[in-house]
């Protein structure tokens, strides 16, 4: 009797614990959107294969004022990269590839900078951003939307992306090469990148309101509309993605079916109707540490090994195992955390950039789990951000500040020493064209990129992009040849605040005309 006791109250007890916690993370939720001003946000709970809390917060779209919930569509970005790896290790099963196969076995015309690396970079070697390339290096024959290159030209401009280290001798973020993964599925399968993930991953999963890219998810009213902040104030902007960079972040999926993927993942790669999706052989590979990432050595969780597997980011937080990834496109970001060994997954989706907000919520929930006293995560990520911004937007007025003032009394370079078009071997053109009284920049595979020439220095302007949403603004710094004229030019964020994806540092601009 009064071992039947005990459980009563357990469970009273647990009943009251789970009503206040829900009320508690309403709340963090909705404080968390005014902080950071995320106009929407759903946030997904899954433990010991129940989804225990579902909920969206704020509105799908400032200009359709729909409210977010947890069946709104968002484009999960980079969080596509666990599909890309799985659907790999689904062709490993059926004896398809190994991933000690040569990428040039299935893409014969794919090559890396220098020779060494094309002949010896693997399928495995795509998928853990070891390959010698910076971060984000490439991305700009993708991002921002609009582009004009396809996976083809991708392939075939790698080989133009100058190293940033050896080959497997250090661990820089990319996306590029996970295109290139995509394109390895579409030879082997001959099925396109968001058809094998859909027929292969998502309906067997059970994901039946999900997509395989933007595209496919266009006819669909209860999806999100971007958000960035311009001004201090968040604002919608275009929201859709690039066709060709699907495989390194093109899913469409909401808390529902993530919290479906996420019970899947932590139960063996095991389906709702018993089917693995994968052997346990390839799950080891999938969440085992190819490239190991320096730990801090103070950090909030007593982490001792962090790296990335094949896909995931593998980590240990508090003595127990962690995978993770996060995805960021313009206008939304994601972030998605297991807990296998707990049972415990945690989905959060937002319509606005701030990774500050999704990282208040991932961290205050997993510290509810693992016996953490409350760290006012809000507060914390709230006052580093604001101080953060502060000093970014300082920065940047500093450098228009200079810009004008040089502008009056400085002698830059004249128009004739440096207009025309010039071309980076993977990028393509650039032109800077005098438009009125104004020197235009145009990019001819990223129209979305243009602007205006602003005077900075003897050698230097800024390049004021028209969509401010980039945040993206740059130094273009010409080389002048023995007569005054431009031969070439570099360019350079004017502040750290710019999204890693716009690698303006590793163009490499001559001038051809």
């Amino acid at each position: 009797m009064k071992r039947y006791f005990s459980i009563l109250l357990v469970l009273i007890t647990t009943f009251f614990f789970a009503q206040i916690e829900d009320k508690k993370l309403d709340d963090l939720i909705k404080n968390t959107l005014t902080t950071f001003d995320v106009p929407g946000m759903s946030v997904g709970i899954i433990k010991d294969g129940k989804l225990i809390y579902a909920k969206g917060f704020g509105v799908a779209s400032l200009t359709t004022k729909k409210p977010m919930n947890e069946n709104t569509l968002v484009g999960i970005a980079s969080n596509s990269k666990g599909f890309t790896a799985t659907a790999l290790a689904i062709l490993v099963d059926e004896g398809k590839l190994n991933w000690e196969d040569k990428v040039s076995k299935f893409i014969p015309e794919f090559k890396m900078y220098d020779d060494y690396a094309s002949q010896e970079i693997t399928i495995k070697d795509l998928l853990t951003h070891r390959a010698g390339l910076g971060l984000g290096q490439g991305d700009l024959m993708f991002f921002p939307e609009g582009g004009t290159l396809s996976v083809q030209d991708i392939i075939n401009n790698v080989k133009y992306l100058k190293p940033d280290y050896s080959f497997r001798d250090g661990m820089e973020y990319n996306n590029v090469l996970f295109i290139v993964a995509g394109e390895v599925i579409k030879r082997i399968s001959g099925m396109e990148w968001a058809d094998f993930i859909e027929q292969k991953i998502l309906k067997p999963v059970g994901m039946n309101s999900s997509f395989g890219s933007y595209n496919r998810a266009k006819n669909i009213s209860n999806k999100i509309d971007a958000h960035a902040p311009i001004n201090g104030k968040s604002v919608q902007v275009p929201h859709d993605w690039n066709e060709t960079a699907n495989a390194a972040g093109g899913i469409m999926s909401n808390i529902t079916d993530m919290a479906i993927w996420a019970d899947c993942l932590m139960n063996n790669f095991t389906t709702k109707d018993g089917k693995k999706l994968v052997s346990d052989k390839q799950i080891q590979q999938l969440w085992q540490i190819q490239r190991p990432i320096t730990v801090a050595t103070k950090n909030p969780y007593d982490t001792h090994f962090y790296g990335y597997g094949l896909g995931w980011f593998l980590s240990d937080v508090k003595g127990q195992f962690q995978v993770q990834h996060t995805g960021g496109l313009i206008g939304t970001v994601t972030q998605f955390t297991l807990l296998p060994d707990m049972k415990l997954g945690i989905i959060v989706l937002t319509n606005q950039q701030s990774g500050a907000a999704f990282n208040t919520i991932t961290n205050t929930v997993k510290d509810s789990y693992l016996g953490i006293e409350d760290r006012n995560w809000l507060k914390n990520y709230g006052e580093r951000m604001t101080n953060y911004f502060a000093k970014m937007e300082q920065g940047k007025q500093k450098v228009f500040a200079e810009s004008a003032a040089f502008a009056k009394d400085g002698k830059f370079p004249k128009e004739n020493q440096y207009l025309g078009t010039y071309k980076d071997a993977w990028f393509g053109n650039v032109e800077l064209k005098k438009e009125s009284k104004t020197v235009r920049f145009y990019s001819k595979t990223s129209p979305r990129l243009k602007g205006t020439l602003l005077p900075y220095s003897a050698d230097s302007f800024i390049v004021n992009f028209d969509d401010k949403s980039y945040d993206a603004d740059v130094f273009i710094t010409f080389i002048f040849d023995e007569k005054g004229n431009a031969a070439s030019a570099k360019l350079k964020p004017i502040s750290d605040v710019t999204d890693f994806s716009f690698d303006f540092e590793d163009l490499d601009l001559v001038r051809v005309k």
